[in-house]
């Protein structure tokens, strides 16, 4: 049996409209401290609305969430009513319910402590790592945040999480102490490796779709400063930068995590007029040792030739989000990554080629270095061998005819799907599977999710996974999520 073969629980039957009774709804609404809204309520569109703008989606139901308990109510509900579950996470998380399900969002519940004494910081579903940041900083300390500051902690860290130290320090889940989570039963329970050892395991780097993590302790490290920024090569030194790239990679210590940006940035007058028309190659450094150490290891970089741009510097752990200077407005865009054993030079230059100036739809490219601490740990996470990431991502204009995520068009534009395929078919010598925390879309609705679903471990894992989800989600509640089937369901009405 393959691993993407297996069986997904059985989902369970929506109730008809009339099901929704009016008095239970009204129940609800008492019940839950945040907002409980419906379609045709005020602030509906805003509560549905998250960082990626390219799908829309149209819950039946919206509880807006601001304890653990309204996360417990609203799954009892959903329960009660034939509804399925999806959580839309805080920062950079998907839309990921479909038509007529019920919607739970976390951004109310943002509580960050930190216990300087025991290097740990206990948060709440709504948290973004910039909240962690900056109450750890005073303390010397720092979380195994991602590259922005606007990126949900929970999401980030059930996809496994790889941070701008990962190489150092590994995955943001390899750090988790414990976890609070409402299972499909509508229970709240509180698990440790000790508590339950299968499924908090599961739980960190397995993704979504085994409950809903109302909060999360994790130990931080012993950062205050790092040595890092950019080297940022242009045009005609592109291929000799990102061949010197691989070959460094190959030499560099664990204390040195680094990612190699593609960008060719179109000709128009809302870029800043340096960038117009440039196609550039960003290489992004984060180094917890010494500058002046820092400084020797980058000088086979800065041999390539002269710079586009070249800020490396040591910097408060506070300043580590200007290394990637990721977007922080919302927008439209796509797109899917593989996980890679190695990769060469021609390969590269091949990618680059597809995506560069001449494709016929912008998308930007980044190879992550893996390695160093990630390559072990007891969470789940998924090809820990791998050596690379490779990340394609294409915005969106947002004029897909049918952008819904239950479309058959979730995974993109025809245009961007055919050229994300042939540039991924270049290093297909190497790939191992995918990353959970790069898919960029609606992967949940393609025709392909199944395949997508058991790229994201190996065929053991997979079935591991999968038997904790019959035995703790059996109806599939939470089936919104990139091993879940998003079957649209008719949307019940409130009289």
């Amino acid at each position: 049996m393959k691993s993407n073969d297996l069986a997904q629980p059985t989902a369970p039957q929506p109730h008809p409209a009339s099901a929704l009774d009016p008095a239970a709804f009204a129940a609800l609404v008492r019940q839950v401290r945040g907002p409980v809204l419906l379609p045709a309520d005020a602030g509906y569109d805003a509560e549905r609305s998250g960082f990626q703008t390219a799908y829309r989606h149209r819950p039946a139901v919206i509880v807006g969430a601001a304890h653990a308990d309204d996360v417990a109510a609203a799954v009892a509900f959903a329960r009660t009513h034939g509804l399925p579950v999806a959580v839309q996470a805080t920062g950079h998380g998907l839309s990921a319910a479909t038509d007529g399900g019920l919607l739970i969002t976390t951004r109310r519940m943002s509580g960050v402590r930190v216990d300087p004494a025991a290097r740990t910081a206990r948060v709440a579903a709504g948290v973004v790592w910039g909240q962690v940041i900056e109450a750890a900083a005073p303390h010397g300390l720092a979380p195994l945040n991602g590259s922005s500051p606007g990126v949900g902690v929970i999401s980030y860290t059930l996809g496994g999480g790889v941070g701008i130290m990962a190489r150092t320090y590994g995955f943001a889940a390899d750090q988790v102490r414990a976890v609070d989570l409402v299972t499909a039963d509508a229970e709240q329970r509180h698990l440790t490796a000790d508590s339950d050892p299968e499924l908090f395991r599961a739980l960190l780097g397995g993704g979504h779709g085994l409950g809903i993590v109302t909060a999360m302790e994790f130990a931080l490290v012993p950062v205050a400063r790092l040595y890092g920024g950019q080297l940022v090569f242009d045009g005609e030194r592109i291929d000799d930068a990102l061949a010197a790239y691989l070959r460094w990679t190959e030499t560099v210590p664990d204390e040195l995590t680094s990612s190699v940006g593609l960008i060719a940035y179109p000709d128009i007058p809302q870029l800043p007029e340096a960038l117009r028309g440039r196609y550039l190659a960003q290489i992004r450094i984060a180094y917890t040792g010494s500058a002046e150490e820092g400084e020797r290891l980058v000088a086979p970089l800065r041999a390539v030739g002269p710079r586009f741009r070249d800020d490396l510097r040591e910097m408060p752990y506070a300043e580590s989000h200007t290394i990637h200077q990721d977007p922080s407005d919302p927008h439209a865009y796509n797109g899917d990554n593989a996980l890679l054993s190695g990769l060469d030079a021609a390969a590269l230059r091949r990618v680059a080629a597809l995506t560069g100036p001449a494709a016929p739809t912008m998308t930007v490219v980044q190879l992550n270095h893996l390695g160093g601490a990630m390559t072990s740990g007891a969470g789940a996470v998924g090809h820990r061998d791998a050596r690379y990431a490779l990340r394609l991502l294409s915005p969106l204009d947002g004029t897909d005819p049918s952008p819904t995520l239950g479309s058959a068009r979730a995974g993109g534009t025809p245009l961007v799907q055919a050229l994300h395929a042939e540039a991924f078919a270049a290093v297909e010598p190497w790939r191992l599977g995918r990353s959970v925390n790069f898919l960029f879309g609606g992967h949940g609705a393609r025709p392909d999710a199944a395949e997508v679903a058991g790229s994201m471990h190996d065929a053991e894992e997979h079935r591991r996974l999968a038997g904790l989800k019959a035995v703790h989600d059996p109806e599939n509640v939470f089936r919104f999520h990139p091993s879940g089937a998003a079957t649209p369901l008719p949307e019940p009405t409130v009289a």
